[in-house]
């Protein structure tokens, strides 16, 4: 039986007179690849940061790894989403004056011990090793965002949390990024992408469609999404 992973039971969000989310109900297990979309002002946002333990809900319970983080401090906050959450963004946020390997590495200095053949594992595990000693401004946008998911992997997370990781990428880059996650899948990873794109959305294998703070669907798509990669040419090499 599969181990859950994550579960959001009966989870608010409220600002003010704003319901950014209404009562959501989410179970994920280990090795699931969701997406998450819906129209701007949906709640996407605000999910994927209660998820990534960098917001509470103002209702509700969410239990990552068998631990209710919904009434943990920010302090507390702080270590679980170092320990069990690897983050990657629409932005880089690479720090400008550190290789490629560096940038990894920093991620390795805030959890444990900064190890640089481990480094250098997660970024052959992208396709970069041959640029492990580049800085961000020699590497292209796709590149730089292939260090970011090597800096997210490099902690061993529970899960892959990527918000819009695709937003600043062309098709060819996308596809890359997109066949990353399929091989991350296969190894057994956690994925869990915020994207308003419907081609990022259809090669998962479950897409959760919010609206107004509600998920109004909830669409098994373990079936295609094989078949969705393929169609759309998303089983290039990283290398």
């Amino acid at each position: 039986m599969p181990k859950t992973i994550l579960q959001l039971q009966n989870v608010s969000k409220i600002y003010g007179s704003l319901k950014a989310l209404a009562n959501i109900n989410l179970t994920v297990n280990a090795g699931d690849w969701l997406s998450i979309m819906g129209p701007s002002g949906s709640g996407k946002t605000t999910m994927i940061n209660i998820i990534g333990c960098m917001d509470t809900p103002s209702e509700g319970s969410v239990i990552l790894d068998g631990t209710d983080i919904s009434k943990e401090n920010a302090a507390s906050l702080t270590r679980i989403r170092r320990d069990k959450i690897g983050l990657i963004f629409q932005q880089f946020h690479l720090i400008s004056y550190l290789t490629a390997v560096e940038n990894v590495m920093v991620a390795q200095y805030y959890h444990s011990m900064p190890d640089e053949e481990e480094a250098l594992e997660a970024l052959a595990k992208v396709g970069l090793s041959d640029r492990a000693n580049h800085l961000p401004a020699q590497l292209s946008g796709g590149e730089q965002q292939r260090v970011c998911i090597a800096r997210a992997l490099i902690n061993s997370p529970q899960i892959l949390l990527g918000d819009e990781p695709t937003g600043n990428l062309d098709e060819e880059n996308e596809g890359i990024v997109v066949d990353i996650f399929r091989r991350l899948h296969e190894e057994g990873v956690t994925i869990i992408v915020v994207t308003h794109d419907p081609e990022v959305g259809d090669v998962a294998q479950r897409k959760i469609i919010l609206e107004h703070g509600k998920i109004i669907d909830d669409i098994d798509q373990s079936a295609t999404f094989g078949e969705a990669l393929r169609l759309k040419g998303r089983t290039s090499s990283a290398g």
